[in-house]
Protein backbone atom coordinates (compact mmCIF):
# COMPACT_ATOMS: atom_id res chain seq x y z
CA UNK A 1 0.00 0.00 0.00
CA UNK A 2 1.00 3.48 -0.60
CA UNK A 3 2.53 5.25 1.86
CA UNK A 4 -0.14 8.08 3.56
CA UNK A 5 0.26 11.21 4.65
CA UNK A 6 -0.81 11.11 8.63
CA UNK A 7 -2.92 13.26 10.08
CA UNK A 8 -1.21 16.57 12.00
CA UNK A 9 -1.70 20.30 13.50
CA UNK A 10 -3.21 22.35 10.36
CA UNK A 11 -5.84 19.59 9.19
CA UNK A 12 -9.31 19.99 10.49
CA UNK A 13 -9.88 16.54 12.23
CA UNK A 14 -6.76 17.22 14.15
CA UNK A 15 -8.86 19.78 16.14
CA UNK A 16 -12.10 17.93 16.09
CA UNK A 17 -11.51 14.11 16.15
CA UNK A 18 -10.54 14.18 19.68
CA UNK A 19 -13.06 15.91 21.50
CA UNK A 20 -15.58 15.01 24.02
CA UNK A 21 -17.95 16.49 22.26
CA UNK A 22 -18.04 13.66 19.57
CA UNK A 23 -19.77 11.27 21.78
CA UNK A 24 -23.06 13.21 21.28
CA UNK A 25 -23.30 11.67 17.87
CA UNK A 26 -21.91 7.99 18.95
CA UNK A 27 -25.24 6.28 19.09
CA UNK A 28 -26.51 7.74 15.88
CA UNK A 29 -23.40 6.58 14.32
CA UNK A 30 -23.85 3.25 15.50
CA UNK A 31 -27.58 3.50 14.82
CA UNK A 32 -26.96 4.83 11.05
CA UNK A 33 -24.03 1.34 10.95
CA UNK A 34 -26.44 -1.26 11.66
CA UNK A 35 -29.25 0.15 9.52
CA UNK A 36 -27.11 -1.54 6.72
CA UNK A 37 -28.05 -4.53 6.63
CA UNK A 38 -24.18 -6.54 6.54
CA UNK A 39 -23.35 -4.29 9.53
CA UNK A 40 -26.49 -4.81 11.52
CA UNK A 41 -25.93 -8.82 10.87
CA UNK A 42 -22.26 -8.68 11.92
CA UNK A 43 -22.75 -6.70 15.00
CA UNK A 44 -25.62 -8.52 16.18
CA UNK A 45 -23.26 -11.89 16.02
CA UNK A 46 -20.32 -10.56 16.58
CA UNK A 47 -20.34 -7.16 19.23
CA UNK A 48 -20.00 -7.07 22.61
CA UNK A 49 -22.42 -3.50 22.49
CA UNK A 50 -24.70 -5.26 25.10
CA UNK A 51 -22.36 -7.61 27.39
CA UNK A 52 -19.84 -4.76 27.59
CA UNK A 53 -20.72 -1.42 26.02
CA UNK A 54 -18.70 0.51 27.96
CA UNK A 55 -15.40 -1.71 26.99
CA UNK A 56 -16.53 -1.49 23.35
CA UNK A 57 -16.87 2.19 23.41
CA UNK A 58 -13.45 2.39 25.24
CA UNK A 59 -11.63 0.34 22.81
CA UNK A 60 -14.38 2.47 20.04
CA UNK A 61 -12.68 5.59 21.12
CA UNK A 62 -9.46 4.38 21.43
CA UNK A 63 -9.33 3.52 17.63
CA UNK A 64 -10.13 6.80 16.20
CA UNK A 65 -7.61 8.48 18.17
CA UNK A 66 -4.85 6.37 16.71
CA UNK A 67 -6.60 7.30 12.98
CA UNK A 68 -6.01 10.39 13.83
CA UNK A 69 -3.29 10.99 16.51
CA UNK A 70 -1.22 7.73 16.11
CA UNK A 71 0.84 10.13 13.38
CA UNK A 72 2.78 7.06 11.28
CA UNK A 73 0.95 3.99 13.66
CA UNK A 74 -2.48 5.48 12.09
CA UNK A 75 -2.24 2.96 9.05
CA UNK A 76 -0.93 0.22 11.27
CA UNK A 77 -4.31 0.58 13.36
CA UNK A 78 -6.10 0.52 10.11
CA UNK A 79 -4.17 -2.70 8.94
CA UNK A 80 -5.25 -4.10 12.95
CA UNK A 81 -8.81 -3.54 12.45
CA UNK A 82 -8.57 -4.67 8.77
CA UNK A 83 -7.47 -8.34 10.39
CA UNK A 84 -9.71 -8.07 13.59
CA UNK A 85 -12.67 -8.23 11.35
CA UNK A 86 -11.49 -10.63 8.62
CA UNK A 87 -13.07 -13.53 10.25
CA UNK A 88 -16.81 -12.23 10.87
CA UNK A 89 -18.70 -13.47 8.47
CA UNK A 90 -21.61 -14.86 8.19
CA UNK A 91 -25.20 -15.72 7.25
CA UNK A 92 -28.15 -13.51 8.59
CA UNK A 93 -32.00 -13.88 9.86
CA UNK A 94 -33.26 -13.54 5.84
CA UNK A 95 -30.15 -16.06 5.05
CA UNK A 96 -28.16 -13.40 3.01
CA UNK A 97 -24.24 -13.76 3.08
CA UNK A 98 -22.20 -10.97 4.71
CA UNK A 99 -18.75 -10.28 5.50
CA UNK A 100 -17.53 -7.10 7.71
CA UNK A 101 -15.32 -6.49 5.09
CA UNK A 102 -17.17 -6.27 1.80
CA UNK A 103 -16.35 -3.09 0.08
CA UNK A 104 -19.95 -1.85 0.47
CA UNK A 105 -20.51 -2.23 3.99
CA UNK A 106 -17.16 -1.14 5.02
CA UNK A 107 -17.01 2.14 3.53
CA UNK A 108 -20.85 2.66 4.71
CA UNK A 109 -18.84 2.50 8.66
CA UNK A 110 -16.19 5.15 7.45
CA UNK A 111 -18.24 7.32 5.41
CA UNK A 112 -21.08 7.63 7.65
CA UNK A 113 -19.10 8.88 9.93
CA UNK A 114 -18.14 12.29 8.10
CA UNK A 115 -21.71 12.83 7.90
CA UNK A 116 -22.02 12.88 11.47
CA UNK A 117 -19.20 15.34 11.85
CA UNK A 118 -21.25 17.48 9.72
CA UNK A 119 -24.09 16.84 12.15
CA UNK A 120 -22.26 17.57 15.37
CA UNK A 121 -20.91 20.68 14.31
CA UNK A 122 -24.59 21.64 13.08
CA UNK A 123 -25.99 20.58 16.33
CA UNK A 124 -22.79 21.25 19.22
CA UNK A 125 -21.18 24.21 17.17
CA UNK A 126 -20.51 26.59 14.54
CA UNK A 127 -21.68 25.16 11.15
CA UNK A 128 -19.56 24.47 8.58
CA UNK A 129 -19.08 26.06 5.58
CA UNK A 130 -19.29 24.45 1.98
CA UNK A 131 -15.84 24.95 1.82
CA UNK A 132 -14.75 23.29 5.13
CA UNK A 133 -17.32 20.60 4.46
CA UNK A 134 -15.22 20.17 1.22
CA UNK A 135 -11.95 20.58 3.39
CA UNK A 136 -13.09 17.85 5.60
CA UNK A 137 -14.81 15.24 2.81
CA UNK A 138 -10.73 15.32 1.16
CA UNK A 139 -9.55 14.31 4.83
CA UNK A 140 -11.87 12.31 5.56
CA UNK A 141 -11.30 10.19 1.64
CA UNK A 142 -7.59 9.99 3.37
CA UNK A 143 -8.61 8.77 6.28
CA UNK A 144 -10.53 6.16 4.38
CA UNK A 145 -7.08 5.24 2.74
CA UNK A 146 -5.78 4.65 6.08
CA UNK A 147 -8.89 2.65 7.07
CA UNK A 148 -7.81 0.86 3.60
CA UNK A 149 -11.62 1.49 2.79
CA UNK A 150 -11.32 0.69 -1.34
CA UNK A 151 -10.80 3.57 -3.52
CA UNK A 152 -13.99 2.79 -5.62
CA UNK A 153 -15.99 2.92 -2.73
CA UNK A 154 -15.71 6.39 -1.63
CA UNK A 155 -17.27 9.22 -3.87
CA UNK A 156 -14.97 11.75 -5.73
CA UNK A 157 -15.94 14.92 -4.02
CA UNK A 158 -18.04 16.28 -1.70
CA UNK A 159 -21.50 16.48 -4.26
CA UNK A 160 -20.78 12.93 -4.77
CA UNK A 161 -21.16 11.84 -1.24
CA UNK A 162 -23.95 13.42 -0.41
CA UNK A 163 -25.70 11.75 -3.34
CA UNK A 164 -24.13 8.57 -1.76
CA UNK A 165 -25.56 9.18 1.69
CA UNK A 166 -28.86 9.94 0.25
CA UNK A 167 -29.63 6.93 -2.07
CA UNK A 168 -27.90 4.58 1.02
CA UNK A 169 -30.38 6.14 3.22
CA UNK A 170 -33.14 5.80 0.75
CA UNK A 171 -32.22 2.31 -0.79
CA UNK A 172 -30.02 0.74 1.18
CA UNK A 173 -30.59 1.21 5.21
CA UNK A 174 -33.25 -1.06 6.73
CA UNK A 175 -34.97 -1.16 9.98
CA UNK A 176 -32.83 -3.76 10.83
CA UNK A 177 -33.23 -5.32 14.65
CA UNK A 178 -30.04 -4.39 15.45
CA UNK A 179 -30.63 -0.40 15.00
CA UNK A 180 -34.02 -1.25 16.86
CA UNK A 181 -32.20 -2.91 19.87
CA UNK A 182 -28.80 -0.39 19.73
CA UNK A 183 -31.54 2.38 20.44
CA UNK A 184 -33.69 0.26 23.12
CA UNK A 185 -29.79 -0.99 24.87
CA UNK A 186 -29.37 2.80 25.15
CA UNK A 187 -31.97 3.87 27.56
CA UNK A 188 -30.69 1.35 30.30
CA UNK A 189 -26.88 2.59 30.24
CA UNK A 190 -25.06 -0.11 33.10
CA UNK A 191 -23.02 1.09 35.79
CA UNK A 192 -19.29 1.54 34.24
CA UNK A 193 -16.59 -1.29 35.38
CA UNK A 194 -14.93 1.16 37.65
CA UNK A 195 -17.02 2.99 39.61
CA UNK A 196 -16.58 2.16 43.24
CA UNK A 197 -19.17 -0.83 44.77
CA UNK A 198 -20.95 1.62 47.46
CA UNK A 199 -21.65 3.96 44.41
CA UNK A 200 -23.21 1.20 42.43
CA UNK A 201 -26.24 1.43 44.57
CA UNK A 202 -26.77 5.16 43.49
CA UNK A 203 -26.32 4.45 40.07
CA UNK A 204 -29.69 3.50 39.28
CA UNK A 205 -31.37 6.65 38.73
CA UNK A 206 -28.43 8.36 36.70
CA UNK A 207 -27.61 5.32 34.90
CA UNK A 208 -31.59 5.69 33.76
CA UNK A 209 -30.87 9.55 33.38
CA UNK A 210 -28.31 8.96 31.24
CA UNK A 211 -29.70 6.80 28.89
CA UNK A 212 -32.68 8.51 28.58
CA UNK A 213 -30.53 11.82 28.13
CA UNK A 214 -28.74 9.87 24.77
CA UNK A 215 -31.61 8.38 23.10
CA UNK A 216 -32.92 12.01 23.17
CA UNK A 217 -29.81 13.15 21.24
CA UNK A 218 -29.36 10.23 19.44
CA UNK A 219 -33.01 10.24 17.97
CA UNK A 220 -32.95 14.48 17.51
CA UNK A 221 -29.83 14.35 15.88
CA UNK A 222 -30.41 11.65 12.79
CA UNK A 223 -31.35 12.65 9.72
CA UNK A 224 -35.66 13.37 9.32
CA UNK A 225 -35.41 10.65 6.16
CA UNK A 226 -33.81 8.10 9.08
CA UNK A 227 -35.98 8.85 11.89
CA UNK A 228 -38.94 8.22 9.21
CA UNK A 229 -37.78 5.31 7.74
CA UNK A 230 -37.47 3.70 11.63
CA UNK A 231 -40.19 5.08 12.63
CA UNK A 232 -39.23 7.45 15.90
CA UNK A 233 -41.21 10.26 16.93
CA UNK A 234 -39.44 13.50 17.02
CA UNK A 235 -41.65 16.80 18.39
CA UNK A 236 -41.19 20.35 17.47
CA UNK A 237 -40.93 20.70 21.50
CA UNK A 238 -37.81 18.15 21.23
CA UNK A 239 -36.26 19.89 18.33
CA UNK A 240 -36.70 23.24 20.62
CA UNK A 241 -35.29 21.43 23.81
CA UNK A 242 -32.11 19.54 21.49
CA UNK A 243 -31.37 23.39 20.14
CA UNK A 244 -31.33 25.23 23.47
CA UNK A 245 -28.72 22.21 24.33
CA UNK A 246 -26.56 22.66 20.97
CA UNK A 247 -26.53 26.40 21.80
CA UNK A 248 -24.90 25.59 25.35
CA UNK A 249 -22.43 22.57 23.95
CA UNK A 250 -21.51 25.30 21.19
CA UNK A 251 -20.55 28.19 23.82
CA UNK A 252 -18.92 25.90 26.19
CA UNK A 253 -16.90 23.70 24.53
CA UNK A 254 -14.19 26.54 23.34
CA UNK A 255 -14.20 27.45 26.79
CA UNK A 256 -12.91 24.38 28.38
CA UNK A 257 -9.30 23.77 29.02
CA UNK A 258 -7.41 21.58 26.65
CA UNK A 259 -7.21 18.89 28.70
CA UNK A 260 -11.00 18.67 29.68
CA UNK A 261 -12.03 19.26 25.76
CA UNK A 262 -10.16 16.17 24.24
CA UNK A 263 -9.85 13.07 24.95
CA UNK A 264 -6.80 11.47 26.51
CA UNK A 265 -4.28 10.27 23.25
CA UNK A 266 -5.62 13.47 21.87
CA UNK A 267 -4.80 15.75 24.20
CA UNK A 268 -1.56 14.56 24.61
CA UNK A 269 -0.59 14.36 20.84
CA UNK A 270 -1.60 17.89 20.87
CA UNK A 271 0.45 19.01 23.95
CA UNK A 272 3.74 16.84 21.88
CA UNK A 273 3.04 18.69 18.53
CA UNK A 274 3.24 22.20 20.19
CA UNK A 275 6.33 20.99 22.29
CA UNK A 276 8.03 19.64 18.78
CA UNK A 277 7.27 22.83 17.35
CA UNK A 278 8.92 25.02 19.96
CA UNK A 279 12.22 22.59 19.97
CA UNK A 280 12.29 23.18 16.11
CA UNK A 281 11.90 27.11 16.44
CA UNK A 282 14.66 27.19 18.70
CA UNK A 283 17.43 26.51 16.50
CA UNK A 284 15.91 29.39 13.78
CA UNK A 285 15.78 31.66 16.27
CA UNK A 286 19.56 30.80 17.44
CA UNK A 287 20.65 30.96 14.09
CA UNK A 288 19.56 34.60 13.37
CA UNK A 289 20.86 35.36 16.71
CA UNK A 290 24.24 34.38 15.55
Amino acid sequence: MMDIEPFGPGSMHWDTAGEYRNLLVAGSALVLQTMHPAVGAAVAEHSTYKEDPWGRLERTLVSVQKWVYGGADGPEEGRRLRELHKPISGVDEQGRHYHALSGEAWAWVHLSLFERFIALNRWFGTPFTPEQERRLYGESRRLGAILRVPEREMPQDLDGFWKYFDGMVADRLEVHPTALDVLAAMRGTPAPPRLPVPLRRLWTPVGIGAGEFNYFVTVGTLPSAVRRKLGLRWTAREERRLRHLGHAVAVLTPRLPERLRYMPIAYHARKAARGSHRMDRQPARAARAG
